[in-house]
């Protein structure tokens, strides 16, 4: 969720799969925290190191899980977590669960199947649901297509959170806008570029959200539209939350493009594409190839973008928990089950899509994709059980889901938690976990690895906490996490 103490997304990590034979579990051995930047194409070649918070690397977050360490028991967990559930700073509505992996049996459970507020822990509904319609190496496009008239241009916003307006943009392995002005330039030969039509057709319904958190929704979300850049960030480079946003993203970016097609701001107005004819020219991710001029027939494709795979973009969301994102990959979902790109019609398609994977689809209450709503309410067991699936070996296209993860003291919005000396410091490097943070509101949820190597999904949503103690009831999050990374509980 929306934080005040997280910090730049950064590619900064190396990751490998292994799976345990026998038991559809799969381990993932992270070497260093945060999301996987050459992953699947796109990004640095040789990422950038940054500084660690100690010298010691973080722990092997799921390597370490064996399918012979002891499990703990409900009896031990249940001594050990139920004091700290019942701290105050929790307020007077606290719902956990925690499941073994492994075996998908429950070893704790208070009100596992109340519908809560989950805040930005919402987002792993979204990433598990787009990851299974869409498919990891699935790219976002975005087009330029001959107008009805000589010298329009008409920019077709695909849904693409990720685009940048040009080399400095916000995402790392981002389509550029600047590559495709420069391949429909060549496509229109020697037709001059006279006007930018904007066509943000494919999304529907309000362009901002039901109920959201009026205090953090500014800044740290925008408008939901098909055509945006860098977030729809006035300044790309600005990532910590809270950022100035655009108004009208759709706008600014065709003004963008208008600036790179060598055109005014006042060249700019919104419109619809005229229906698609063949698309000779193809621009992706990295280059600026075109078929050259073209015939200049009414919706013949000028040029395309194509946004990094998607298994890159969900771990973009979930690290620094960006709510411009999960929006746009919530309306993946819903366009790739045939429903509306709204708000509604992506609930409508993520609870579509939890059915089909055989999640309990009728213990989620969703208004949007990011969390930001407060409309939404999740149960703690639909939480653990996205993970567990997730981590299945006869799903390995949700494995993107934990290389997103914040590591505790390291990456994303964990890296300034557990880090101090206390009772949550053993967690640092062990808890891998998406945090969500509303008013009144504190929540997280994700993996640990036992003290004895077992692996364990957790999920504790807090939605009654006293208005201004978001951030103590954080610690007391972090201490029941860090509690179960410690302990054997036999």
């Amino acid at each position: 969720m929306p934080r005040q103490r997280t910090t730049p997304y950064g590619p900064i990590i190396a990751l490998s799969c292994v799976v345990v034979l026998g038991l559809a579990l799969v381990a993932i051995a992270v070497v260093r925290p945060g999301p996987v930047d050459g992953w699947l194409g796109g990004g640095a070649a040789h990422p950038t190191p940054v500084a660690e918070p100690s010298s010691a690397p973080p722990s092997a977050v799921l390597a370490g899980a064996s399918a012979d360490a002891p499990e703990p028991t409900e009896a031990g967990v249940k001594a050990a977590l139920d004091p700290l559930v019942r701290d105050s700073r929790l307020g007077g509505r606290v719902s956990v669960s925690v499941v073994d992996v492994v075996t998908g049996s429950s070893l704790y459970a208070r009100g596992p199947d109340t519908a809560a507020v989950p805040a930005s822990t919402t987002k792993l509904v979204t990433a598990v649901t787009v990851l299974a319609s869409r498919g990891p190496t699935y790219k976002i496009v975005t087009k330029a297509v001959a107008g009805a008239h000589p010298g329009e241009v008409v920019l077709v916003g695909g849904g693409d959170p990720t685009l940048a307006a040009g080399a400095t943009g916000t995402y790392p392995g981002a389509a550029r806008l600047d590559l495709l002005a420069a391949a429909a330039k060549q496509a229109l030969g020697g037709t001059p570029p006279t006007k930018v039509i904007i066509d943000g057709s494919l999304f529907s319904g309000p362009s901002w959200g039901p109920a959201w958190d009026t205090e953090l929704s500014e800044g740290y979300g925008a408008a939901t539209m098909a055509l945006t850049t860098d977030g729809a960030r006035v300044h790309p480079k600005e990532v910590k939350p809270p950022a100035a946003r655009y108004r009208e993203p759709d706008v600014a970016a065709g003004r963008l493009f208008a600036a790179a097609l060598g055109l005014p701001a006042s060249a700019v107005a919104a419109g619809t594409a005229p229906p698609a004819v063949a698309a000779p020219a193809v621009v992706t991710s990295g280059s600026a190839a075109s078929a050259g001029p073209v015939t200049l027939t009414p919706g013949v494709e000028l040029g395309r973008v194509e946004s990094p795979p998607l298994v890159r973009i969900v771990e973009m969301m979930l690290t620094e928990s960006d709510n411009v994102i999960a929006e746009s990959l919530a309306r993946q979902v819903a366009l790739a089950k045939g429903q509306p790109a709204s708000y509604a019609g992506a609930a409508a398609a993520m609870k579509t899509v939890l059915a089909d994977l055989g999640l309990a689809a009728a213990q989620d209450g969703l208004a949007d994709g990011s969390g930001l709503s407060k409309n939404n309410r999740i149960t703690p067991a639909l939480l653990t059980a996205v993970l567990t699936l997730a981590a299945r070996s006869d799903h390995p296209e949700l494995h993107g889901l934990f290389s997103g993860l914040p590591v505790a003291g390291y990456s994303g919005t964990l890296k300034d938690r557990y880090r101090s000396a206390g009772p949550s410091r053993p967690g640092a490097g062990v808890v891998r976990a998406k945090t969500g943070t509303l008013t009144g509101v504190s929540a997280i949820s994700g993996i640990v690895v036992t003290r004895d190597g077992r692996l364990l999904a957790f999920a504790v949503l807090a939605d009654d906490v006293t208005p201004g103690g978001q951030f103590p009831a954080q610690d007391a999050l972090d201490k029941i996490t860090t509690t179960l990374a410690g302990c054997g509980c036999r």
